[in-house]
């Protein structure tokens, strides 16, 4: 039997096997992930092992793509990590010793991922130890495969060699494009891993068979032996489950034909790919079958170039002009009809005192309806300019992205980035928020998109031009963490900030102090004119960064039914402070009587 190496750079191609995770875990339900099937249902991995191999596969994959030390930690498996890339390594022994034929047997290795205790330049040591574990108890080669992150991949295939003297099978996964999520093409990411001594470059997972060849066909330049282990094709959810389109067998073949073509030593599948799959490809490979038709690899069609609009909005031409800022903020109606609060935007926009409006985004995580919607109608209909809050608490980054170039596209140019409170003191409980980022994650997102690129880097068609503003909480439990959040914020981009409702402007002094001076961008100071005793015991005992000094709730206890007379004076007191050591202010309008704010910006 040649050696794998031999195989790879000379052929005839490898047929490997499909994609054993979704495969393992329809097999055996109720595991944290496919490889505690290792140590859970070992009869199940070997079975589904024996399955390819009988298709005809030269090459069987451990069942390790996750078996990282970070990934099993976050399912609380990290203990059994030696045990699982062990017990994987013996199962595919196992399954080729009872099929009785010559078979490869390949360490698969994943990514890490995103993960808050490793930066990507840390992640090495994970795909060391776990390549020289693998290395150790005897696979042919290491697949490290299905990487999204160019940069990771290097990192994973220096640390692999550092650990192992195996060939090395290195793959991306790429879109419709021929392109990584962040941007990096297949021709772009060829030239960067030829010089690394890998066996063979390629790609895998995906969008499917056809995303796969276009990417063969921009590395086959480098020179080097080319994989192609693609998805059936691209997924949907049904019912909770991942479902897979049903590719014929014809299909798969054609794409082995196109793929050895190419110059593809290794052939498979990956994500719903099945034995039906890989002996269609078996067929293709041992017929030495041409492609039926010659491969038209289309270029794609390049958008065309839209300038963004570098109209400066009235806030941030009032703020760099150094004019007070006033905004009245408002929440967004709990129902499906807006025409209550477009009545109130409009009458603070004929008080004729150019206040702005700024609307919250589900605020104590009480459903409202989204405040980039209600802005752009608060600005198409009565014309006054609006800063809504955004939070990442409810919507994934790719949400998150979507709504913001809707948004743009609508007029919204002034945004706040908020984090948001927590979903359990609201109206669900129960759900988990989606957290993807914070408000600094989301603030580099937006100037992302203000740079034209999305979060991950990849051109977008027309860039944006948000002004972006952050929160600040000078009343802050933890004043170090939170200078340290507003110094981050600062660095991912943010334009201006809003400060938490402060009652004593003496806590913004405080903060700014331990900022080492002046705010390095216009701080809008939060106003909330108490209206009684009750709602100041409330704010103070009971709403989070909230801080109602002690001789303000005296005097509202004090003053009987005059208290939100007291109130209202003391917000006075507020706002006039806040001209000599802020750059405006914005006013919570109260549940009731909106209006009655107006009379404290006038």
């Amino acid at each position: 039997m040649a050696s794998v190496l031999d195989r790879i750079r000379s052929g005839p191609p490898i047929v490997a096997d499909g994609g054993m995770g979704p495969l393992v875990s329809a097999a055996a339900p109720r595991l944290r992930c496919p490889e505690e099937a290792n140590l859970r249902a070992p009869d199940t991995v070997v079975s589904l092992h024996l399955s390819f191999i009988n298709a005809g596969a030269d090459l069987i994959e451990t069942n390790t793509f996750g078996a990282n030390r970070p990934k099993l930690a976050a399912r609380y498996l990290e203990d059994d990590f030696v045990a699982i890339n062990e017990a994987a390594v013996k199962l595919a022994r196992d399954a080729r010793q009872v099929s009785g034929r010559e078979v490869f047997i390949a360490g698969s290795i994943g990514p890490v991922g995103e993960s808050e205790e490793t930066w990507p330049e840390d992640r090495g040591p994970f795909f060391a130890e776990q390549a020289e574990l693998l290395t150790g108890r005897g696979v042919d080669l290491l697949m490290v495969e299905t990487f999204f992150d160019l940069d990771e991949l290097v990192t994973a295939i220096e640390a692999v060699r550092s650990a192992s003297g195996l060939p090395i099978v290195a793959m991306l996964t790429f879109g419709e494009d021929a392109e990584t999520i962040g941007g990096v093409g297949a021709a772009q990411a060829a030239e960067r891993l030829a010089g690394l001594g890998v066996a063979a470059i390629g790609a895998n997972h995906g969008a499917g068979p056809a995303s796969a060849l276009d990417a063969l066909q921009a590395m086959r330049a480098s020179g080097l032996p080319l994989a192609a282990l693609p998805n059936i094709g691209l997924a949907s959810m049904s019912g909770g489950r991942v479902i897979y389109p049903h590719a014929a067998p014809e299909y798969f073949a054609e794409f082995a034909a196109h793929a050895r073509a190419l110059g593809a030593t290794v052939i498979g599948g990956c994500c719903g790919t099945t034995p039906t799959e890989i002996g269609a490809i078996r067929s293709a490979v041992d017929e030495q079958r041409a492609p039926h038709a010659p491969l038209e690899i289309a270029e794609r069609e390049l958008a065309i170039a839209v300038e963004r609009e570098e109209v400066e909005t009235r806030l941030a031409s009032d703020l760099a002009a150094g004019r007070f800022v006033t905004s009245v903020q408002l929440d967004p109606p709990l129902g499906g009809n807006y025409a209550g609060l477009l009545e109130v935007a409009a009458a603070i926009d004929a008080a004729g005192i150019g206040a702005y409006v700024d609307v919250n985004d589900n605020a104590t995580a009480r459903v409202g309806m989204n405040p980039l919607i209600v802005s752009a109608a608060i600005q198409r209909i009565v014309g006054i300019e609006t800063i809504p809050h955004l939070t990442p608490r409810d919507t994934t980054v790719m949400g998150l992205e979507a709504i913001l170039l809707g948004a743009h596209a609508e007029g919204i140019r002034n945004v706040l980035a908020v984090t948001g409170d927590p979903p359990e003191i609201g109206d669900y409980a129960a759900s988990g928020g989606v957290y993807e980022v914070d408000a600094i994650g989301l603030t580099h997102l937006i100037a992302q998109l203000n740079r034209g690129e999305n979060f991950n880097g990849k051109a977008i068609d027309a860039p944006t031009s948000f002004y972006t503003g952050v929160a600040l909480n000078p009343n802050a439990h933890d004043p170090d963490l939170e200078l340290d959040r507003f110094r981050r914020k600062l660095d991912a981009g943010a334009r201006f900030a809003m400060t938490q409702i402060v009652y004593d402007l003496d806590h913004l002094d405080s903060f700014l102090e331990r900022l080492g001076g002046p705010s390095p961008v216009p701080m809008i100071v939060g106003v909330f004119p108490l209206t009684s005793y009750r709602l100041a015991l409330r704010l103070h005992n009971e709403v989070p960064g909230i801080v109602v000094p002690d001789d303000l709730q005296q005097r509202l206890r004090d003053a009987g039914p005059r208290e939100s007379e007291v109130g209202f004076d003391h917000a006075r007191e507020v706002i006039a402070a806040a001209r000599e050591r802020a750059a405006g202010v914005y006013v919570v309008a109260p549940y009731r009587k909106p209006l009655s704010v107006l009379e404290l910006l006038g």
